[in-house]
């Protein structure tokens, strides 16, 4: 632990104008504030928040925040309050104390219901100000190395867990490489320690093999670049355990199959020279195609700047280099905290100084993560577009006009159409790539030129989330398809009520709606139609609210059973497809589908509307080079409720007297409606008969046939699947 003043020295060495008094005021509250507890490792408990603001002044940070990592822990812990931090150290460490004070109650292992909703106050607390993450990532570094001393091995593991999902991903995001791979490493040990023993055992060989040639490739890269004049530092260095596991799981590889063991760090004075180091390795050794990236002109998003290659170098060892400047190293490593420094004679966080080493603001991806979980959906989903957006590595490309745009490796052009613009994503219907037009599919490539061919109007079929990888893709496309599918169901559940009120000799235009809002406490007339769509209210429950002295005639007239046929009155019974109201829909007499059933719509020529199938039909066959003529259906509620569909099934029965009789009975029976029946294929012995009849749904249909199979004279019972 360290001492008072030992940890003021080391915060006075890189600021020498910090408040020396206000430090040592709350050093000595910590220690008081949380006097005799003891964390599981029989430790006092002070000694966590002492250690906590010694890992942030490794990183130099400011005043605040060290005196915020002494005090994370006060309100949470102990009787302090808030009031109490602001009266005795100020409003900003207030502030901040109380940041890092939210997210631990956010921590995110509560219910799984509220996972998705504490990642998004989560991600918005630190989104605000870097350095109540910094104290938070300070805090998780120093838990994960003493998590040993907690004995449930359930809760080790979901600490572990978290940190490889949630805080290790943080830290990259914002360039913290340090902070990230320890979280890595210590989270890696305790969640699959016997893999990470068999890769120590294997890198301890390695090291007895190659480690003598590790000192000498260092050392030949250091005499070649000095008789080419750049003057550097050269670092062999090897992976990191979790680094190799992750990258034997990403490439289904073995261990002996990995070329990359150990990288060369070239460190150099300026960015010129990194430029120049480059063109030394270049003509020394051959490089390997498609080993080269210039995150230089090209930063990543966290702001990481360095050159990497790999080369075949002496003694034919594939050789992985980074060419950086010692400015880039830091940063590299450090991330945003490499901005902290003296400016204006004052010491804080520098933005010209991160703008000038990269341009970009790390805490752009975070609030952007935000928008990812904006947007609804399934919880396990958004927390997984979460951990994508910050774990990715990325694919740069460009616009026509030469705009650079980041997306994640495995960017496809829909993922590039929404980081321009939600409109612009909303109404892509095709791209083109470096000029060729190319497949909505097409994984994108560093260097790629790519332009968006749009729509009028936006159309986003369902499917499309399947050609993205970014959550503001997914969670855009996700927005427009459920507004779309509301505005679908408040067509559908208006129709519903028309047709409702029109048996029963009504119209809505008779009477007002305000009853029935009130009675089933519904906000709007819209909702209260897009809830009659959904099915969740029956339209012969609004019609009674409405006219509660409907006469029993007009009553039965409206809630008869109905029959679903073809034509614009098909509307209200089928669903999706992205057509326009009124677009006239028919039942394919192949399949003769019936509600249950799964179904597709085939785009007819002509203005002949949209003819529907099941999944099964034989007849899409023909249609199976043509996706454009696919659309996606489904069966509405009001198609399940009170409803008849024809069908047919085909019968192969004994050639005896009686028999068709007893067949017509069961169907009868099984209370189904024979609407036409057909003999064919008649021989000495049996003869085929097919039955059209009125059923209520798949489901029924299966019943029938089941009867008709019971009798011992019928042999084969099959459902029509062939025109006929």
């Amino acid at each position: 632990m360290l001492r008072q003043y030992e940890l003021i020295e080391k915060v006075r060495s890189y600021d020498p104008s910090a408040d020396e008094a206000v430090l040592n005021r709350a050093y000595v509250y910590a220690m008081r504030m949380h006097g005799s507890q003891k964390r599981a490792s029989g430790d006092p408990y002070f000694a966590h928040p002492i250690q906590v603001a010694g890992i942030l002044t490794d990183y130099r940070m400011d005043a605040a925040t060290i005196i915020t990592a002494l005090l994370h822990d006060t309100v949470e812990d102990t009787e302090a309050t808030s009031a109490e931090i602001g009266r005795l150290f100020g409003v900003e460490i207030a502030g901040l104390v109380e940041g890092v004070t939210k997210l631990t109650k956010l921590e995110l292992n509560s219910e799984h219901t509220r996972q998705a909703e504490n990642l998004r106050k989560f991600i918005l607390a630190i989104s605000r100000d870097v350095r109540v993450l910094l104290v938070k990532l300070a805090d998780r570094l120093h838990n994960m190395r003493t998590l040993q001393h907690i004995k449930a091995p359930a809760k080790r593991e979901r600490i572990a867990r978290e940190t490889l999902d949630i805080y290790a991903p943080l830290a990259r995001s914002i360039g913290c490489h340090r902070i990230c791979t320890e979280l890595e490493e210590l989270a890696f040990t305790h969640l699959n320690p016997l893999a990470r023993d068999a890769i120590e055992r294997r890198l301890n060989a390695l090291r007895t093999e190659q480690g003598g040639a590790v000192a000498l490739v260092s050392q030949e890269i250091i005499s070649r670049l000095q008789a080419a004049g750049v003057p550097s530092r050269v670092l062999g260095r090897e992976k990191n355990p979790y680094s190799i596991w992750r990258k034997l799981q990403r490439k289904s590889i073995g261990f002996s199959q990995l070329s990359d063991i150990y990288a060369f760090r070239v460190i150099v004075d300026t960015e010129e020279d990194c430029y120049r180091a480059l063109g030394v390795a270049h003509r020394a050794w051959p490089s390997v195609p498609d080993r080269f990236k210039d995150y230089i002109s090209t930063p990543k998003r966290n702001n990481y700047r360095s050159l990497h290659t790999t080369v075949v170098g002496p003694r034919g060892m594939r050789i992985e280099m980074q060419i950086r400047t010692e400015s880039m190293d830091r940063i590299a490593e450090e991330g945003v905290a490499a901005h902290w420094r003296y400016k204006d004679a004052s010491y804080g966080f520098d933005a010209e100084h991160q703008a000038e080493q990269g341009g970009r603001d790390p805490l752009v991806n975070l609030r952007h993560l935000v928008q990812v979980l904006e947007h609804g959906g399934d919880v396990e989903e958004l927390v997984e577009h979460a951990k994508l957006e910050m774990y990715l590595d990325q694919t740069f490309v460009f616009t026509p006009k030469g705009r650079l745009v980041s997306l994640p490796r495995g960017g496809m052009p829909l993922d590039f159409a929404y980081a321009l613009h939600t409109d612009i994503g909303d109404t892509c219907i095709g791209v083109k790539i470096n000029g060729e037009p190319r497949p909505l599919r097409t994984p994108l490539q560093n260097g790629d030129v790519v332009e968006v061919v749009r729509a009028p109007k936006p159309v986003v079929p369902a499917d499309w989330r399947s050609l993205t990888v970014t959550g503001r893709a997914r969670s855009a496309i996700r927005r427009h398809i459920r507004q779309t599918e509301k505005d679908e169901f408040t067509r559908l559940g208006r129709a519903a009520l028309d047709q409702t009120f029109s048996r029963a000799g009504k119209s809505r235009g008779d009477v007002s709606l305000a009853p029935a809002l009130e009675r089933l406490a519904v906000g709007s007339a819209d909702e209260l139609f897009e809830r009659v769509g959904r099915g969740s209210i029956a339209p012969a429950e609004v019609l009674d609210i409405l006219f509660p002295r409907l006469d029993a005639a007009a009553r039965e007239a409206a809630t008869a059973v109905r029959r679903i046929e073809g034509g614009a009155g098909a509307r209200l019974y089928v669903r999706g497809g992205g057509l326009t109201p009124g677009v006239s829909l028919h039942f394919g007499v192949c399949c003769t589908p019936v509600p249950g059933d799964r179904i597709v719509g085939i785009l007819e020529g002509d203005g002949q509307g949209l003819t529907v199938h099941t999944i099964d039909c034989a007849e899409l066959a023909a249609f199976e080079e043509k996706e454009d003529l696919w659309r996606d259906l489904q069966w509405t509620p009001e198609a399940e409720r009170d409803t008849l569909t024809q069908s047919r099934l085909t019968a192969t029965i004994r050639n005896a007297p009686g028999v068709l009789g007893q067949a017509c009975t069961t169907i009868g029976e099984a209370g189904g409606n024979i609407v036409n029946l057909r003999m064919h294929r008649r021989m000495t012995d049996f003869f085929d008969v097919d039955f059209d009849i009125e059923v209520k749904d798949a489901r029924h249909l299966t019943n029938i046939a089941a009867a008709l199979r019971a009798n011992p004279a019928i042999e084969t019972v099959e459902r029509s699947k062939r025109a006929g």
